[in-house]
């Protein structure tokens, strides 16, 4: 397994890195939408969409690898009313890139609930 870390992704914050690749497989940690120059996150849920697709496809370019190859993707937002707009985007994204649709799940983070005491049966 070899880590993969490049400048033009933000840099990893804790204890983990941007990417690892082991054999012919590529896998990259979630991508927040901070510009890696500027360090700033846009307002704009079509605009944070856009930049966290930069983002990881800057760690797949490290290693060699375009949005092509792309087979799984997650998505995170924080209300589900913006998919809309997030789909624009993502699907502009694999367009621009002559890249085909990968698989994807999408989740909405906002109702996510902790269960403190998961009961076995």
């Amino acid at each position: 397994m070899n880590a993969i870390s490049t400048y033009k992704a933000p840099l990893a914050i804790g204890p983990y890195v941007q990417g690892v690749s082991f054999g012919d497989i590529v896998i990259t940690s979630g991508q927040l939408p901070i510009n890696p120059e500027t360090k700033v996150m846009p307002d704009d849920v079509g605009e944070q969409t856009s930049q966290s697709l930069q983002n990881a496809l800057a760690i797949l370019s490290a290693s060699g690898l375009e949005a092509r190859n792309i087979v799984k993707t997650t998505v995170f937002v924080k209300d589900l009313n913006d998919f809309v707009k997030v789909n624009e985007v993502y699907e502009q994204f694999f367009i621009s890139q002559n890249a085909p649709f990968p698989a994807r799940s999408c989740v909405e983070v906002a109702r996510l609930q902790w269960m403190p005491k998961w009961k076995l049966r």
